[in-house]
This record gives C-alpha cells, sequence and structure tokens, in this order.
C-alpha cells in the first residue's frame, strides 16, 4: 500500500531567520510560520480567529537562501514533508514535530508590504540528498531565475 506525506503551508515567519553550519558543512535554518484562519462565529456574531504555528527545517541552498531574502513577516509558501523527532529533557522524553522543507517560494516581504508592490517568485527546490554535494552552480547562475 502506497502513503503519502507532503505538507504544503502559506504563512507568515514569526521571526528572523538564522542559520548555523553542520560539520559537513551543510547550511541549515529553522523557522517559524503562522497559519491563520478566521470566521464569524454564527452565535454571537464574534469574528473568531485561530492562528498555529509551524516548525520549519531548510536544509543547504534553500536555509541559505531564506536567511538572505525573507525576514520576520515574509510571507512564504513551503512544501515539505512531517518529521517527528524525539529529544531528552531533564530525563523525560520529549517530541518535536517540524516540516522538512523541499521547495518554497518567497510571495512577499516586509518591503513589499510597506511599498505596497507583490513579490512574485519562482519556486526554489533543494537538491536531493543524493546530488553530488559540489555541483558547480554558481549563485549567479541560481538569481537568475529568481525575481527577488
Amino acid at each position: 500500500m502506497a502513503s503519502v506525506n507532503k505538507v504544503i503551508l502559506l504563512g507568515n515567519l514569526g521571526k528572523d531567520p538564522e542559520s548555523k553550519f553542520l560539520a559537513n558543512g551543510d547550511a541549515v535554518c529553522n523557522i517559524s510560520i503562522a497559519t491563520s484562519e478566521s470566521w464569524k462565529d454564527k452565535a454571537s456574531g464574534e469574528k473568531k480567529e485561530d492562528t498555529q504555528w509551524h516548525n520549519i527545517v531548510l536544509f543547504r541552498r534553500l536555509a541559505e537562501i531564506v536567511v538572505e531574502y525573507c525576514k520576520k513577516g515574509t510571507q512564504i509558501y513551503v512544501e515539505g514533508k512531517i518529521k517527528t523527532r524525539k529529544y531528552q529533557k531533564d530525563g523525560a522524553d520529549h517530541y518535536m514535530t517540524e516540516i522538512h522543507c523541499d521547495s518554497m517560494k518567497i510571495i512577499s516581504s516586509r518591503k513589499d508590504e510597506q511599498s505596497g508592490g507583490n513579490s512574485a517568485s519562482a519556486p526554489v527546490q533543494s537538491r536531493p540528498s543524493s546530488a553530488p554535494q559540489n555541483s558547480g552552480v554558481a549563485f549567479a547562475d541560481l538569481t537568475d531565475d529568481i525575481p527577488f
């Protein structure tokens, strides 16, 4: 039986992204995205809103792009897989659910929102982990397709 593990989110960054580097030199970035839905309560007529926070992990070039071009408030579209990891804190087991991002698209930045413009960008996909780490593609070659 086949199974699918795919997540699609469109939301806003809750804080500026920060990256670090793994022992093998790959960049990794953790961001938090807020998604919200609102509705009108039928009984009271009051407007209700529910915001969910999602932990997103980006690797390699995607991590570098998010750190370079995104800030708190940037609207971003991500696709990825749900991963749950277990860790110990104070002797107790804890679990964290994250979205490991495979591709992303920057929809708008705070700068775009302040100027009233709307930035559309090409999707950026992560290189498969089986791909050679040094592909010979220069950053300048990648930016030609990214209109931001």
